[in-house]
């Protein structure tokens, strides 16, 4: 098969996003004592990355221009262009210590964990294990990364949610990737880290696989071949010229309104006949294609070598965007402090502990301390939202709440100034209105669902669009809102709370106007509530692979 059809196939099976949020995780602090002490800490800066790493420069230049170099061979095989990112909308990867380090941070006891991501507005995070550089395959750690990058960037590109197989599928066949000294990549190749779970974990049919409920009723405890059989699934009919055009089909009968596993009958045919054709595939031998350099055009990538007190204050940076409870964050502040304390002129040290502060509930001293970081470094914008957020909280019991507000915006206006496409000046703008009670203007709840737009894949932020769509009445676009939510395999209680919503959605009339309330008084959607913004306790969780 030429390169050029392979391109059209893919481009074609990949006509949807494939939603997926990540089940929540929490922090064990613990991780501090694991970080492993080096000499230098980079950053390096991207059109759609950045990355931390106390790494040599070589090794994290490489990193970053080949996680680019994935991200363009995304775009050539789907023949999709995504919105690029604003600098605050990209993903931070954090590149640091071990596997065991990994699960400390994820809090996890699953011993696969190699690597977690989590996606919000303005702040998406990835933790993975140290740069590992391997010719040929590469590294877990990297897959992992690859994985979730793949979700990231499909689900950028659609508002569909798809089912889990075909989610994890394709984000298997595409971390499935190795990068060539030459600067081209390989993708699509057999995805080796599945090879023992494919012949040696309990086996998912083809049945299971399309039903998700019946997938659920049948798993046991043991690990099973999920990810691995999704991922031969996905690669036989990427690959096999009989079966050309029936991912399309597949897809195209689920959003006509067929169940997944209704439309891998209509558009596979015989359920049966194709599990055999799976099991015979799976021994043969198999490959991928090769995409040159020049297929693969990035931008420049630009390092930064961390100063002393930025780079001293990094585990307690990784550990603060992580997230935290009470108790460790009092625990962090203190060592945020004490970093400060001997650099006070260091405006990453302080944008740092602007964040423990506010973490730990202390509003003023954050203000003070993003207002001086602001004061040596002004273009830096962490500064601004811890600021923003600060504000925003002591406005909440403030006696004159319209001037309270109005300061509070000032933070988010400055940042918005600096970053015209940073989605939380957005989001707070909207809110500003809300945290008055006053009815939004038409421009706040544009402002609102843009943010939505530049953030496809935090699903706390479209359940609160979706909400003020759902009090202007707007049923249809709410629904399309809401369903990736409902469809998420990993949506957990939120998923089926808002499947009863769309469920009462379909029964009601476009133009009505629905309130929280009257979500409140429908058993059983009355679980249902508006999450938190982003900057309050808004812990939208990672998973591991």
């Amino acid at each position: 098969m030429s390169t050029s059809e392979v391109l059209d196939r893919i481009s074609g099976a990949i006509t949807m996003v494939f939603a997926r949020l990540f089940a929540s995780l929490l922090l064990t602090f613990a991780f501090l004592g694991t970080v492993p002490a080096r000499a230098d800490w980079y950053e390096a800066s991207s059109d759609h990355f950045v990355i931390y790493a106390d790494d040599s420069e070589k090794d994290i230049r490489r990193y970053a221009q080949n996680l680019e170099r994935f991200h363009a061979a995304m775009e050539l095989l789907t023949k999709r262009k995504v919105e690029k990112p604003s600098p605050s909308n990209r993903v931070v990867i954090f590149a640091v210590g071990s596997q065991r380090d990994i699960r400390k941070l994820s809090a996890s006891k699953s011993r696969y964990v190699a690597g977690f991501y989590l996606p919000r507005a303005g702040a998406s995070r990835a933790f993975v294990q140290d740069i590992r550089h391997k010719s040929g395959y590469p590294d877990f750690s990297t897959i992992v990364l690859l994985h979730e990058y793949a979700h990231h960037y499909l689900i950028s590109g659609s508002r569909f949610g798809m089912p889990r197989w075909l989610n994890e599928g394709a984000a298997e066949f595409f971390a499935s990737a190795s990068f060539p000294s030459n600067g081209g990549i390989q993708i699509g190749l057999p995805a080796q880290h599945r090879a023992n779970e494919l012949f040696n974990s309990a086996d998912v049919s083809i049945y299971e696989l399309l039903d998700h409920e019946l997938y659920e009723r049948n798993r046991g405890k043991r690990h099973d071949a999920f990810y691995g059989r999704s991922w031969l699934l996905y690669h036989y009919l990427i690959f096999n010229q009989d079966r050309m055009g029936q991912l399309d089909k597949y897809q195209a009968e689920m959003f006509s309104g067929l169940s997944s596993l209704e439309a891998g009958k209509k558009a596979f045919g015989d359920l049966d006949q194709l599990e055999k054709e799976l099991r015979s595939y799976l021994r043969k031998r198999m490959s991928g294609f090769s995409l040159t350099p020049e297929m693969l055009p990035i931008g420049e990538v630009t390092l930064r070598k961390l100063p002393k007190g930025e780079a001293e204050m990094m585990p307690v940076r990784i550990r603060s965007q992580r997230g935290v409870d009470e108790e460790t964050a009092a625990e962090l502040l203190e060592d945020a402090r004490k970093i400060a304390v001997k650099y006070p002129s260091d405006a990453g040290v302080l944008s740092a502990l602007s964040e423990a502060e506010y973490d730990a509930g202390n509003d003023a001293e954050a203000i003070a301390a993003a207002d001086a970081a602001i004061a040596i470094e002004p273009a830096r914008t962490n500064p601004y939202v811890q600021k923003g957020y600060a504000l925003f909280r002591m406005a909440r019991d403030a006696e004159d709440k319209k001037a309270a507000i109005d300061l509070a915006m000032k933070p988010f206006s400055q940042l918005n100034q600096i970053e015209n496409n940073h989605p939380l000046p957005l989001i707070y703008y909207y809110r500003s209105f809300v945290q008055r009670g006053i009815k939004p203007p038409e421009n706040a709840k544009h402002a609102l669902e843009r943010a939505a737009q530049l953030a496809p894949f935090d699903k706390g932020l479209w359940m609160r669009a979706a909400m003020m769509q759902l009090q202007e009445g707007k049923i249809a676009i709410a629904r399309d809102s809401l369903r990736p939510i409902a469809n998420d395999p990993h949506g957990g209680k939120r998923a089926e709370r808002v499947k009863n919503i769309i469920a009462l959605l379909d029964k009601t009339e476009e133009g009505t106007v629905i309130t929280s309330r009257d979500l409140a008084a429908t058993a059983p959607v009355a679980q249902v509530s508006v999450p938190a913004v982003p900057g309050e306790d808004n812990d939208e969780g990672g998973a591991e692979e």
